[in-house]
């Protein structure tokens, strides 16, 4: 349905109000306004679009726009849109019928029936999903933006009938209510301006931001609407001299060449003011020219005959020809001071690279005889349509899908290389994790160092213009949670987010099953059942009993602490006599007797290998060497700390059938990390100092914070530093008490800090 102009569907069919003879004729006139345009499609074809006429015609009959006409003349005027980039008669049908199922009930087969599965495929696709359920207006928009865009990707015609759809609802918005315009505007400059300037669609790109500009900020389009009126009149005969200058110039030459004036749009020269806090008068390139050539070198000999005749401005040239827009688009840019010292733009392309940057991807049916302008609208809308596939496969959640899709469409791009020299374009503010990523997902993953011309950088570095970057991998190298906080493509976004869950996912089953592993060996079974045919009555059972769907679901929900495995293991014992199998007493009794008296379940052994399913809590931080306890907080994973811990004493008080017992392996895998206070006497070099003496005992310093409070005699240092394990801990604490100016050095636990 039009977003911005709903017709009164549900009155119109209570009661129907009659259409005068003046709206039926100005609705049958629009229409043969419509039928005038279709001569570029065959008689069969043109039949099929009348057709849909009709059946549109008599489907929203009663119904009104808030102008007052019929509703039909919208959808006319749609697919009047729709024909300027001669869309074949699919498309303009599905554009007649765009708000059919959503505003009159027609069904999905009934279309089939009538047009066919293409048509009817994309009406569904730009139908909203005001039918189903949903929380919040937001949870609703997020879910239909989807089903719009995975129907784009799957046919790009849904995107440019909306956009159309789009675009005449903006022209129209006057006969609104004042109360919706900035909701409607919002949306159209935050969502479909966008998505138009991502496929190339230039001309509609440019018309959404101006009528979006026009009523989101009303008073300032018409403060500027009249400044650059008076500036064109001012600069009339400047521009018909600067005009006539260059045509004499390319007829000397013998060039053929079509000079067109172009003029910036309302909203770019206000963002261009906005962003950089420029007066009108500072904005001055407002004007410029486009010169179409025969050839691709002819953009070139071109630039070099302006160069002759006015002086380029220095940095204001742009080779978008050699180094395409992400878009497709291509032109030279060169910036040369005319007369009166007044900075003109020209800008250089063929006639097939025009057609591009006008119309995108909707190049590949407008100029089909051009075959270079069909093939580059192919493939310019083609990689960004297959990420949106990419991104669907791995984000079940509509808004985060929506999230990841809106990073990926703003337009600023930066162009970097390979090591093998191919060039790719990235969003501006991309780093070295994007770039991997878009790679392959599997560069992503593994990604552990980068370097940017020849140097080693960190992986959150930002691209600029030219880098040339190489990505070092590692087996057992894998996303870190903190990348989420600097990636600017969706595509990056969507695949580390997906490795976390699923690593997560993995990592909790495989706790689960070790947690139900050890609660059964209490219960007096040595192991947990096979999940073969014999047994899979028992498994269906205790499904049944837990509320999960299957044994991996059952085995992370206890891995996550949102089922307790005593309970699980107890019910399974129950199950397993039915069939005949009896506890073995003797397991029983060593179980019980050799856990720990206050912990219902076996020990888990910890070597800080285990991510995402285990956290070692920072209210402690516990260190190998130490007593430690496992809270299996629900659905947040096991928590692990220090038996002394004040929090740990708090949550075992109040919730003691999830604490578990848990130890250290012999051989920790990683480094740990602990807090220090250090107390120092002030001076100069005291801070370098104590570093050297971590750096001396190998503790790698993660954070410092030396306090806020003003210059004193003496000052407290506080350090989170990785050691090994307690001995290595006491080593650091040890060189820290030798070095000069060190008063105190000792560790910070929740219970209280004890002299090392």
């Amino acid at each position: 349905m039009s977003a911005a102009t709903p017709p009164s569907s549900t009155s119109a069919q209570n009661s129907p109000k009659a259409i005068s003879p003046a709206m039926a004729n100005a609705a049958a006139a629009s229409f043969a306004a419509l039928t005038a345009r279709l001569d570029y499609l065959s008689p069969q074809d043109a039949d099929m679009v009348r057709k849909a006429y009709r059946f549109a015609d008599e489907a929203h009959l009663g119904q009104m726009r808030k102008s007052g006409e019929p509703y039909i003349t919208h959808p006319i005027a749609v697919a009047a849109l729709c024909t300027e980039w001669k869309l074949d008669a699919q498309a303009l049908s599905a554009a007649l019928l765009h708000d059919a199922m959503e505003d009159c009930g027609v069904t999905k087969s009934e279309l089939i029936e009538r047009f066919g599965a293409p048509v009817a495929e994309l009406v569904d696709g730009l139908t909203k999903l005001e039918k189903l359920e949903f929380n919040t207006r937001e949870e609703n928009q997020a879910e239909s933006f989807r089903k719009m865009l995975l129907a784009m990707a799957r046919d790009v015609r849904v995107i440019l009938i909306k956009l159309a759809d789009r675009t005449h609802n903006m022209r129209t918005m006057g006969d609104m209510p004042r109360s919706k315009w900035g909701r409607i505007a919002s949306e159209t400059l935050e969502i479909y301006a966008p998505i138009a300037h991502r496929l190339g669609l230039n001309q509609i790109y440019r018309e959404l931001q101006d009528l979006s500009f026009k009523h989101l900020l009303p008073w300032r389009y018409a403060v500027l609407t009249k400044a650059v009126s008076r500036a064109r009149n001012r600069r009339r005969d400047l521009i018909q001299k600067v005009q006539g200058e260059v045509e004499t110039l390319f007829k000397q030459a013998g060039m053929d060449v079509r000079i067109s004036g172009r003029e910036k749009t309302l909203y770019s020269i206000y963002k261009k003011m906005d962003d950089k806090h420029l007066s009108f008068a500072q904005v001055t390139d407002i004007y410029g020219f486009r010169v179409i050539v025969p050839t691709v070198i002819d953009c070139y000999t071109a630039m070099g005959l302006l160069h002759q005749i006015y002086k380029p401005v220095p940095g204001k040239f742009k080779d978008h020809i050699a180094i395409g827009k992400v878009n497709g688009y291509q032109s030279l840019h060169t910036t040369l001071v005319g007369p009166s010292g007044v900075n003109v733009e020209f800008q250089m392309r063929t006639e097939a690279m025009h057609l591009v940057a006008e119309s995108g991807v909707a190049a590949h049916w407008l100029y089909k005889e051009h075959s270079a302008a069909s093939a580059q609208s192919e493939r310019l809308g083609t990689q960004w349509l297959q990420s949106l596939l990419d991104i669907q496969s791995e984000t079940r959640d509509a808004a985060e899908f929506w999230d990841h899709v809106k990073v990926d469409l703003f337009p600023d791009a930066v162009y970097v290389f390979t090591p093998k020299s191919q060039i790719m374009a990235l969003p501006r503010g991309a780093t070295v994790v994007d770039f991997a990523y878009a790679i392959h997902s599997r560069v992503g993953d593994h990604a552990m160092a980068a370097k940017i011309n020849g140097e080693q950088v960190p992986l959150r570095t930002e691209l600029k213009n030219g880098d040339v970057i190489e990505v070092i991998t590692a087996p057992v190298s894998a996303p870190n949670p903190a990348w989420l906080g600097f990636v600017r493509t969706g595509r990056a976004r969507s695949k580390i987010r997906h490795h976390l869950k699923t690593m997560a996912q993995t990592e909790s089953t495989d706790l689960g099953e070790k947690l139900l592993n050890q609660a059964l060996r209490a219960e007096g079974i040595e192991q947990l059942p096979g999940d073969d045919v014999k047994i899979q009555p028992l498994w269906d059972k205790l499904l049944r009993f837990t509320g999960n769907r299957n044994r991996a679901d059952l085995l992370m929900d206890i891995g996550l602490g949102k089922r307790i495995a005593s309970i699980v293991a107890k019910r399974l014992v129950v199950l397993l006599g039915e069939l005949g199998q009896k506890p073995d007493a003797l397991l029983m009794t060593r179980e019980r007797f050799t856990a720990h008296e206050k912990v219902s379940q076996g020990a888990i052994t910890l070597d800080g290998s285990e991510n995402a399913s285990v956290v070692y809590s920072p209210c402690c931080r516990p260190l190998p060497g130490d007593d430690i306890v496992g809270y299996l907080g629900r659905g947040e994973g096991l928590a692990v700390h220090t038996r002394q811990c004040q929090t740990a004493r708090k949550l075992e008080h109040k919730d003691s059938e999830r604490f578990i017992g848990v130890e250290w392996s012999d051989e920790p895998v990683r480094s740990f990390e602990t807090s220090i206070a250090v107390t120092v006497v002030n001076g100069k070099g005291v801070l370098a100092r104590v570093a050297g003496a971590l750096a001396t005992a190998e503790a790698d310093i993660v954070h410092v914070d030396m306090g806020n409070e003003s210059p004193q005699d003496t000052a407290d240092l506080r350090f989170v530093v990785a050691v090994h394990d307690v001995a290595h801990l006491e080593n650091v604490l040890r060189q820290l008490k030798r070095t000069p100016s060190v008063i105190q050095a000792e560790r910070q636990t929740n219970k209280g800090s004890a002299p090392a």
